[in-house]
């Protein structure tokens, strides 16, 4: 939406149009899962066991966490450089054998650490061998679904990548389904989703391929200075920093609650509450998507007015949606939860109004971020993202608060607006 509005003046009539025009479609697309990633765990709660679809959710929180560190690093790194090459008029032989290799170690890296980790993670999962298996084939499986969307969102084929994140979350939900309606039945064919999903998504990958050879031009490739090891190494591990914070503030609270609550549906209640945030963070996806190699590429070849431009209209149209989030939300959120999710938890209004401003903050500091690994800061932009993220676990293990959801719902939104403050600052230093 904000990157397809913010393209610069300069930029050819038929680029902006094409930019334009897969922005859109990504922004469908990424919608689209959002809703979808929502159903499935709404089936869920409605067709397992309160224990059961907690130990889902947890599966859920651990997968994505690990897949959100180890490999979104490497497609943000993907995305900036090709972005930045084709700025500057390089638009084929793009270095990708450090990203190839930096995303093979992290694979590699967690394959080890999960087989040496197999008695406890089985033991998380309540001592379920499937829910572990699960966990190692769908992690490595989203090595190669990350790799694509950083090449994908790099060339700005925005409506592939929509395509490739979309069938990712439709196939799962169609697990969910297949139990909703009788053809499987239990815990471990709704989590078995989580596993097929990445598979799935590379069906786009051929069309990619096709359209890349179709549009490359006779002879040899045009190369500029090499992405090295150490360049892209340093780079991917500031990122890999900003993902560990991320999705702390994200499943933190989850990972607390399931390791100190004597009750085990809480967990997931706190869950279902912080999908208010996860939700619009995945919509989100497709302004983060779009806007890191717009970014980079204003960085590159324009000036720093058209660079704030972008940013701006961004953070005010995000301001603009929670503010909406919120209100609607202390009007009839905790109804909305009730029929969603079911009436065995008391969500308050005021505590779900609370996250829905937390949202809101958290996507400023994603704008901020993007508009921070463009500028080649993301060593500084892991440091605030690091701290916000270190003070909220500190705030969820004190027992100031005694109601976890409570405390889950207030530190969310705290951390989330520190973080903002402390990038906000990181980006009016020029």
């Amino acid at each position: 939406m904000s990157a397809v509005e913010a393209q610069p003046a300069s930029a050819p009539p038929a680029r902006r149009s094409s930019y334009a025009r897969g922005a859109k479609i990504l922004s469908i697309g990424i919608a689209t899962t959002g809703v979808v990633t929502f159903a499935y765990f709404a089936v869920a709660s409605h067709v397992l066991p309160a224990a059961q679809y907690s130990s889902v959710a947890l599966l859920w929180s651990v997968m994505f966490v690990i897949v959100s560190i180890i490999y979104r690093p490497i497609e943000q790194l993907l995305s900036r450089t090709i972005a930045e090459r084709r700025a500057m008029g390089l638009e084929h032989g793009h270095p990708l054998r450090t990203p190839l290799l930096l995303q093979a170690g992290f694979a590699l890296a967690f394959l080890v650490v999960a087989l040496a980790l197999h008695g406890p993670l089985v033991d998380l999962f309540g001592g379920s061998e499937t829910l572990y298996w699960i966990l190692v084939a769908g992690v490595l499986a989203y090595a190669a679904s990350y790799f694509a969307r950083g090449w994908l969102a790099g060339h700005q084929w925005f409506g592939l990548y929509g395509g490739l994140v979309l069938m990712e979350s439709c196939s799962r939900l169609l697990f969910a389904l297949a139990v909703a309606v009788g053809i499987a039945q239990g815990q471990s064919a709704i989590a078995l989703g989580m596993a097929a999903a990445p598979f799935v998504s590379l069906v786009v990958v051929p069309w990619a391929l096709r359209r890349a050879a179709q549009a490359a031009p006779p002879g040899p490739a045009r190369r500029s200075d090499s992405l090295g090891f150490s360049r892209g190494g340093r780079f991917a591990v500031a990122v890999l920093g900003v993902m560990v914070a991320e999705q702390t503030l994200l499943n933190g609270a989850v990972l607390t609650a399931e390791l100190t609550s004597t009750d085990a549906a809480v967990a997931g209640i706190v869950f279902n509450v912080l999908l208010i945030a996860r939700a619009p963070l995945q919509l989100f996806q497709a302004v983060q998507g779009s806007l890191l190699p717009h970014l980079a590429g204003l960085e590159a070849r324009a000036g720093g007015a058209e660079f704030a431009r972008a940013v701006r209209i961004t953070v005010l149209a995000i301001c603009a949606f929670a503010a909406a989030v919120a209100i609607g939300l202390l009007v009839i959120g905790p109804w909305v939860m009730d029929v969603v999710f079911g009436s065995d938890a008391d969500y308050g209004r005021v505590g779900l109004a609370i996250v829905g401003i937390g949202m809101g903050a958290h996507l400023v500091a994603g704008t901020l971020n993007q508009a921070a690994l463009a500028r080649d800061r993301a060593g500084a932009a892991a440091a605030a993202w690091l701290l916000a993220a270190a003070a909220f676990v500190a705030w969820m293990l004190a027992p100031v608060v005694d109601d976890e959801l409570v405390r889950a719902e207030v530190g969310y939104a705290g951390a989330t607006l520190a973080l903002s403050g402390l990038l906000w600052a990181l980006y009016r230093q020029r």
